[in-house]
């Protein structure tokens, strides 16, 4: 089997891209090598960024979650004559500030709003610069040079 490995083979540097339907080639007309590298490195970085805001909003969830449960030990100590355990969890866990001064939505609103809003315009302006826009040039690339030509399951993009 062949695999389409543009430039990376004797024999296969004048592959077409063209040939290998939508999406086999997306890097835009003088775009060079270290152009596509450093855009595709920060968009690496930012779907790290991406991956750790998810984290934060898990924690979010989760956190507003247990502080939730919270009533239901409360009204169980309750019920079990506990009333100094029960009001000790109220008075000092429910509802308390994960941060001071923050709640973990407060923490959610900071970090969309700051490091992760200048983040996401930092990968647009350098794709934007570099590669005319166009995105996951660097990913399409690999993916070109990784499937197999011909074989189902290695199309280079979908069907027309």
């Amino acid at each position: 089997m062949e695999r389409s490995l543009r430039g990376q083979r004797p024999g296969m540097e004048n592959l077409d891209a063209s040939a290998g339907g939508p999406g086999a080639d997306r890097r835009p007309p003088g775009a060079d090598a270290a152009a596509v590298e450093a855009a595709g490195r920060l968009t690496e970085a930012l779907e790290i960024v991406e991956c750790a805001r998810g984290h934060l909003y898990a924690m979010h969830r989760l956190t507003g979650e247990a502080d939730l449960k919270l009533d239901e030990v409360v009204t169980r100590l309750r019920a079990g004559g506990h009333e100094e355990l029960a009001a000790g969890i109220e008075h000092s866990l429910v509802g308390r500030n994960v941060i001071e001064g923050r709640w973990t939505y407060q923490l959610v609103e900071e970090y969309d709003d700051g490091y992760y809003t200048h983040f996401r315009d930092a990968e647009r302006t350098v794709r934007e610069a570099l590669l005319g826009g166009v995105r996951h040039v660097q990913e399409s690339e690999m993916k070109e040079r990784r499937r197999t030509a011909g074989v189902p399951g290695h199309e280079a993009g979908p069907p027309p």
